[in-house]
């Protein structure tokens, strides 16, 4: 599925759950559900910056084959994992040029995401796609 299309199925998902507890309980559970990354790969080059909890976004060994960007991901704070979770199905083995022109800021607030937030945990999504977009500009000049 191409960018667009995974934010209408997670536009879907967040319209079907009621109301916010529940839509945390499902982001919970998407963190739950990520794969670990080994203890070598949580290194500072990994860890992306302006997260109040840790967290790592490693580029696969495949990131950038094909123009796509690939990566895994993990924090040690299970919201924030699960707000990992999101941000991988939807840019995930996307093409780095669908990933650029992406609002992801504009999506997140449309879902209602950003508003739920706290003002911290709004600052780690935002720097944990800035990070997406320095693997995705990468990508796209290599």
């Amino acid at each position: 599925m191409s960018v667009t299309e995974q934010a209408d199925a997670l536009r879907d998902t967040f319209a079907f759950l009621d109301d916010w507890e529940a839509r945390y309980e499902h982001i919970i559970d998407l963190g739950r559900a990520l794969p670990a990354i080994p203890e070598t790969d949580m290194t500072e080059a990994n860890k992306v910056r302006g997260c109040a909890s840790q967290v790592w976004i490693v580029p696969d060994d495949g990131n950038g084959e094909g123009g796509l960007v690939r990566f895994r991901a993990q924090s040690d704070a299970i919201l924030v994992s699960g707000l990992i979770a999101v941000v991988s199905d939807l840019f995930n083995g996307q093409p780095s040029d669908d990933i650029l022109g992406f609002d992801a800021e504009a999506f997140f607030e449309e879902i209602g995401l950003k508003d739920a937030l706290s003002a911290q945990r709004a600052n780690g999504l935002r720097s944990m796609l800035q990070r997406i977009h320095q693997l995705a500009s990468a990508t796209s000049s290599a």
